[in-house]
Order: C-alpha cells, then structure tokens, then sequence
C-alpha cells in the first residue's frame, strides 16, 4: 500500500485492520502475543493442567477470520472490487501444506517406529483424511469421542485444521462475490453476521448431551468463531470502533482480557453444557471484539502485556507447535519418559518447541518467502509431488495386526453416558 493510499484512509478506520498482506500481523504484536496465549492453553490442556484451554482453537479461528477478511476485502478495495482467489489460495497452500505433509510423514514415521500397534492402526487409518483437509468429518463418522477418545488418535488434533481450510476455500469465494460493486464491505459484513447466527442455531439443535463431538468438530456448527472474526475487520464494525476512539478500545481490550481469562479458568469441556447452548458463542464474540480493539489501540496495558517477546515468539511458532505437540504428547507417555504431573510437561513443551522451530526454519519459512519455485505452476507440482510421497509412504508402511479380542475404545467411549473433563 502506498503512503498516500494509507494517509487517505486512515481518518476513515484503524489502520491495523486493513493490513494488505498475509503476514500483516506482524504489524500488530499483540495479536502474535494472543496467538501465543491460544497455543500454550491448548498444550496446558492437553497435558492435564488447565481445563479451559481447549478454548484457544476458538482464539485460533476468530484470528484467523479477522485477519483473513481484513486482507481479501483490501485487496477487493485496491482491485476495484476483484479478488484473486488462485494467488490468495496459492499462498494459503504454501503457507500451511508443506508443515502439514512433514508432521503427517514425520508422525506416521515415528508412531511405525516406536508407537503401540493401536495407534499406528489409527494413525494410518486417519492420515489420509488429516491430507485431504477433512479429519474432522472423518472423525464425526467414525464415532471418535473428542473429550474421551483423543489419546487413541495421533492425529486428533488435526479436526481444528481441517476445519480452517474448509473455511478458506468456502469464505474468499463468498468474499469474492459480495464485495463487488458499491457497499461492498457491508454486505460482508451482513453474510458474516446471518453466517454466525445460523451456525449459533445449529450447534444449539444439534447438541448431543452425551457426547458432544459433533457440534464441536463440526465445519457448520463452529463456522461462528471464524465469521465473528470477519465481522469485527468489515468496514461497518471498523467505523464504529474508530468513533468510539482509542481510549474506549484500550479499556474494552482490558476488561475483554481478563473476562476471557476468567472464562478459561471456570470452562471444563464436556462438562459445561452451556458451552454449546450460547457459551463458545459469547467466547468468540468477546475474543473477536479484544482483536478488534488490540488492532485499533495496539500499544495500551493488555497490548503492551501480550506484546511481550516470549508470548510473541510462541505465536510465531504457533501452528508448528501446534501440529506437533499432540504427537509427541502421545509418544513420550509416562510409562516412557518413567515422569508424571509437571516434570513429564516440562519434557513435552521443550520437545514440541524444538520440533516447532525446527519445522518453521527449515519448511515454513523457506517456502514462504525464500524459494521461488514454490510458487505458479512449479509450486503446484511440487506440492502434488510431496503428497504422492505422503501416500506413497502410508502405503508402505504395514498395518499392525491386531488380536481378535480387539475393542475399538473410541468408540465405546464417543457412546459413554458419562462424560470425562478432557481428552
């Protein structure tokens, strides 16, 4: 964007929200400070230690809407009212396939070497569906118990992904054709809104009191969290924030903050039923209302404390981090590493964030903005290329046998009466 573009814009909304390129966020710390915040409660739940943090997907969906709307509609602004929707995808892919396919190939790799034969059964039963960007419907069919099962599948984590990438193949198209023409932006603006609304309805009809894996694994029913984010960066929602002035974002940012981290501490799962009767609603409105205003007032007390570079590091390093940690929770078991409690923590998130660094150097980063042929036509068969490794190493690798005696725990546990508090 040019200076002169930027100076006309500017006394018309936040300048934060209208960052013209993918890795924009890296104008505003505090938004990679809160992308470190989700990351480590996701692992913290995951190792046992804080029961809210499961609520760091929603963190993680709500940015990436915001961020993703608040670049297409500038660049639907720039171009006159056009997107270009093979480029946006084209960076999507290079920005999330390549880690993706390592983690699948490192983990299916690592489980055959020195996992149980359960769950190389499961891993190798799930790969294909974690590649093609649908384990979370897979999971959904299959009957895999979230809260109670997840330490049966090595791969699931990976739903949130898949649900992230069915986003950004449905939503830039939508984007695309609404923001043609005149009052653009408000037409954005009222799909995200009726969008959010409608999947609010069918989490609430869809949920199951006794095993809630469908409402909260679902692409319809979490579509929410991802269309509030886009909401808060169209022109209405920025217009109004910019009139309400910094002073009213720097107070809202705080009090939001710590509303949030309130309910993270009180939320339990499966057990909270109000959670999908409105709950995650509410969250991810109040998550996509603290980014709205740390984008506006970016340098007030909760922007200055979630800029700070530990958080803003692990934000950086987030979606490695976040792809490997459950695997090598998995592996490194307690019978293992021969540690419980913190110390086998302590162990898991040094591991993860060394995997994490390792995948960003040497993949992400790279592809991302240092290998010209990654991108066009050379990239595209690359990238099909390294998927046909992917399948052709799941096909080489041999299916455990299992005894006849064999029970399928996840599904007695996705059909159990009684609720656990996490997976």
């Amino acid at each position: 964007m040019s200076p002169s573009t930027t100076s006309v814009r500017t006394h018309r909304r936040p300048r934060a929200v209208i960052v013209p390129v993918p890795s924009g966020n890296r104008h505003i710390p505090p938004l990679d400070g809160l992308r470190g915040v989700a990351v480590l409660g996701v692992l913290l739940f995951h190792a046992g230690h804080f029961s809210g943090g499961f609520l760091g997907v929603d963190l993680f969906f709500v940015l990436s809407g915001f961020l993703i709307t608040g670049l297409l509609l500038t660049e639907a602004q720039v171009r006159g009212g056009r997107v270009d929707l093979p480029a946006f995808w084209g960076r999507r892919a290079r920005r999330l396939l390549p880690a993706l396919a390592v983690t699948i190939a490192g983990t299916l790799l690592l489980v055959w070497a020195f996992g149980p034969p359960s769950l190389l059964r499961y891993a190798l039963d799930d790969a294909p569906w974690v590649a093609a960007n649908l384990a979370n419907w897979h999971f959904i069919a299959d009957q895999v118990g979230y809260w109670n099962a997840a330490d049966t599948r090595v791969f699931g984590h990976l739903w949130s992904i898949a649900v992230e990438e069915q986003f950004y193949l449905v939503w830039p198209l939508a984007i695309g054709l609404l923001a043609r023409g005149r009052n653009g932006g408000r037409r954005v603006a009222l799909a995200a809104a009726a969008g959010a609304v409608v999947s609010l309805v069918l989490m609430v009809v869809f949920t199951n009191p006794v095993d809630t894996t469908r409402v909260y694994e679902g692409t319809d029913t979490r579509a929410f969290s991802l269309l509030l984010g886009s909401l808060m960066a169209t022109p209405p929602a920025t217009r109004l924030l910019a009139r309400a002035g910094e002073r009213t974002a720097a107070w809202g940012s705080l009090a939001l903050a710590c509303g949030i981290g309130a309910y993270w501490a009180l939320a339990d799962g499966q057990k909270d039923l109000s959670l999908f009767h409105g709950g995650l609603f509410l969250h991810a409105l109040a998550a996509a209302l603290l980014i709205a205003c740390l984008a506006h007032a970016p340098r007030t007390l909760a922007g200055r404390v979630l800029a700070a570079p530990p958080l803003r590091w692990c934000g950086l390093v987030s979606y490695s981090l976040y792809l490997w940690h459950w695997p090598i929770y998995l592996l490194l078991s307690e019978e293992r590493l021969g540690l419980t409690g913190w110390s086998r923590t302590v162990v898991i998130l040094a591991v993860s964030l060394v995997a994490a660094w390792l995948s960003k150097a040497l993949v992400e980063d790279p592809i991302r903005f240092r290998a010209r042929w990654a991108k066009g036509r050379t990239g595209a068969a690359a990238l099909l290329a390294a998927f046909a490794a992917l399948a052709t190493l799941w096909a080489l690798i041999p299916e455990p046998q299992t005894g006849a005696g064999t029970v399928d725990v996840t599904r007695l546990a996705s059909t159990s009466a009684v609720p656990t508090s996490g997976p």
